[in-house]
């Protein structure tokens, strides 16, 4: 997406985003890449640092003493393209960004890095594009360089997109996922599987009497004030693929602690659970798009969530469960019904290409 001249408008004709797809030329590095470049990617990312033109872009963040910084890499395949609530571009700005800032950090810049298949529709790839645009622009985190490469037709699935984000880790915040201690309390900003239900839904055509929406959102707002109203906040991790109980079996094994989960207090809205009974699937384990876990110490949960609940991304955040001694590391769950059940990890994959 960068060292490549701007494309002299006398030399082509503008791209046609009406009726124009994408060819092999617009990956070849000649002058059709550089004016895909200019007329889509530069028009809709455009900040100082992509108009430097080079192969990378030079930066100089400031540490203060104390201070580290964290980077993440993710890369975004979803299927369908499109689905309610969000696409491919917005989700690939919102994952990095959150992979980031489950890390404690402050976001800084993104990379993206575009796949696209031959024919692909010029009027998609500029939907996404100025997608992904507008939820940069929304974070207040610049996409900063990037690259674009075209395959041949039937190589690929219209376009998969990789992000990288970088961002700074505060003085004293560690919100690693060995951190999680007896009894430390486990609080959800919102209730679970609106993500991969959405696009499952999108996927086998299904229709509810209530639109399911993705999840899809920027989580780095929400960390900041919750970090500043709690810096010894032990773990936080958004539960993409997998879903929360598969995120908590993480954290679980890695701390190597157990887990009680109260089922009656994890929140999952009426229709994603009419949904899964539908489909056949457990929300537990089906991927969020705009929700985090958080651990800390018992002292803390309240004031975090009366925190979280001051932000429209945590104003349904509630208390799921508390950290036990456990050197085999089992998630368990206090059922409805008064019994314990084990939450295992999940076996297999319920939604592929949720992401």
């Amino acid at each position: 997406m960068t060292g490549r001249s701007p494309v002299k408008r006398g030399y082509v004709r503008p791209l046609n985003f009406r009726d124009g797809v994408v060819d092999m030329g617009h990956g070849a590095g000649g002058r059709a890449s550089a004016q895909l470049i200019e007329e889509l990617f530069v028009a809709a990312f455009d900040n100082p640092w992509l108009r430097q033109g080079n192969d990378g872009a030079a930066f100089s963040p400031e540490l203060k003493p104390g201070e580290r910084m964290v980077m993440a890499t993710d890369a975004h395949v979803v299927s369908p393209l499109f689905f309610p609530g969000g696409d491919i571009g917005s989700l690939s700005v919102h994952g990095t960004l959150n992979d980031v800032a489950m890390g404690g950090a402050r976001p800084l810049y993104l990379s993206a890095s575009f796949i696209i298949e031959e024919g692909f529709a010029l009027a998609d790839l500029k939907r996404i594009v100025e997608s992904m645009g507008r939820a940069s622009r929304d974070a207040g985190v610049p996409i900063i360089t990037g690259d674009t490469k075209v395959v041949e037709r039937g190589s690929g699935d219209g376009v998969f997109i990789s992000t990288t984000g970088i961002g700074i880790i505060p003085n004293g915040v560690d919100t690693g996922g060995h951190r999680a201690r007896p009894g430390d309390a486990i609080l959800v900003s919102g209730s679970i599987g609106e993500h991969g239900v959405a696009i499952m839904s999108k996927r086998e055509g299904l229709t509810f009497e209530t639109e399911i929406l993705s999840d899809s959102a920027a989580l780095h707002g929400l960390v900041a004030q919750m970090l500043a109203v709690a810096p010894g906040l032990r773990v936080l991790r958004d539960p993409t693929r997998g879903g929360l109980a598969t995120t908590l079996n993480e954290i679980a094994g890695q701390s190597g602690v157990g887990m009680l989960l109260d089922e009656a207090a994890i929140p999952v809205q009426p229709q994603v659970e009419a949904a899964c009974e539908l489909l056949g699937l457990d929300p537990l384990y089906i991927a969020n798009e705009g929700k985090l876990i958080a651990i800390c110490a018992e002292e803390d949960a309240q004031p975090l969530l009366d925190c979280m609940r001051l932000n429209p991304l945590g104003e349904h955040a509630v208390r799921i469960g508390t950290v036990l001694e456990d050197a085999h590391g089992f998630v368990q769950m206090q059922t409805r019904f008064g019994g314990r059940r084990v939450v295992d990890w999940l076996s297999g994959e319920q939604l592929p290409r949720i992401c």
